[in-house]
């Protein structure tokens, strides 16, 4: 997927053109396999070790309706080969993340149709299982969603327990976000790789397979152009970053706005529009509304999908306008019910490597 092209300076109304397995508590781990399974420049995620025996600090949290964590939780991993994420064969899924407490890496697992039980590791381990029903949107309301097209009502049926994710963690969210601005997916997932195994930290903890914490603002802010260069990323996208650190305690403040005024905090940032900020809402603020505006593909995908033909966003915007404030929570539904479809009608387009320039 061809991610778009941000405005400088932009604003929420703002248009796009569509174009050592670890040492650390290796004593409470028993493992299925020791073979290698990933580095920095793996793609996939194969043959993961599951953790057998733990320990670390744990939480079990509830819900009055089903939670379909597996769903929930998948927007976090960039990517099969994400250094930040791992998921093993028994379903568990381990993420090393950044608190403002400090590293944690947490293992979630469901615990029953309404539960799912947490383990964490790390100077932020506390601070994480506190803000775990919030990460889950296990107070979220969704008695109002009464989607009348019969694709989108179906798979509201067939899949009850999508949460939308609410991180809280901004500026984290934010870094593979700007990475993933007018490029392939796959171009952008593997400057994520690149960048986090070099410059990011051991994730704390039993973790199954090697995993990293993903590096502070204070690094990303200094990592040298010629770095970003050799990772695939161009200097548009590289001096967005940059900037987005320079403000990243400013940015981390609109995790406590609503989502009108968190979208206009995160574009104050110079190439930063309405994309990315949507894109960062889904998963740190768990807005359910926060819809994709000039995404490559997806204006195309809702309209094959919905009405059997291609629309611009405009359309989509208007066809989606009775969802409201639902309006990202139906096209997750349409994604993970298999229902979501765009066909193909020419080669995709090239991938650009500017390692060569």
């Amino acid at each position: 997927m061809i991610r778009p092209l941000q405005t400088t300076g932009g604003c929420p109304e703002a248009r796009f053109p569509v174009a050592n397995l670890t040492k650390r508590g290796v004593s409470h781990v028993t493992l299925e396999s020791r073979r290698p399974v990933s580095g920095p420049n793996s793609g996939g995620e194969h043959n993961v070790p599951v953790v057998t025996k733990i320990d670390g600090a744990a939480r079990t949290v509830t819900a009055d309706r089903p939670i379909d964590l597996a769903h929930t939780v998948a927007p976090l991993r960039r990517g099969a080969g994400d250094p930040c994420h791992r998921t093993t064969a028994d379903g568990a899924h381990w993420h090393a993340s950044r608190m403002p407490s400090g590293a944690v890496t947490y293992r979630l697992v469901q615990g029953g149709p309404r539960a799912v039980a947490a383990r964490a590791w790390g100077p932020g381990a506390e601070e994480f299982l506190e803000r775990l029903p919030g990460m889950l949107c296990l107070d979220e309301d969704v008695a109002g969603f009464a989607p009348e097209h019969p694709k989108i009502a179906a798979a509201h049926r067939r899949h009850p327990g999508l949460r939308m994710l609410r991180t809280g963690l901004v500026f984290e969210t934010l870094v593979p976000t700007i990475l993933e601005q007018r490029v392939h997916t796959i171009s952008a997932r593997a400057s994520w790789r690149k960048l986090v195994w070099q410059f990011g930290e051991p994730a704390p903890g039993p973790v199954p397979a090697p995993m990293r914490v993903a590096p502070d603002a204070e690094t990303w802010r200094y990592i040298p152009s010629w770095t970003y260069h050799r990772a695939n990323v161009d200097p548009q996208r590289a001096k967005t970053i940059v900037l987005a650190a320079r403000m990243a305690d400013k940015l981390e403040q609109a995790a406590a706005m609503d989502h009108a005024g968190a979208a206009r905090r995160l574009c104050t940032v110079p190439g930063i529009g309405v994309w990315t900020a949507a894109e960062v809402a889904q998963r740190a603020f768990g807005d359910p509304d926060a819809l994709s505006v000039g995404d490559y593909n997806l204006s195309d995908i809702v309209g094959w999908t919905l009405l059997g033909r291609p629309i611009d966003d405009d359309t989509m915007i208007e066809y989606l306008e009775p969802l409201r404030p639902h309006r990202y929570r139906a096209v997750r539904l349409l994604e993970i019910s298999g229902q979501a479809r765009k066909p193909k009608f020419a080669p995709r387009t090239p991938l650009v490597d500017i390692t060569r320039i």
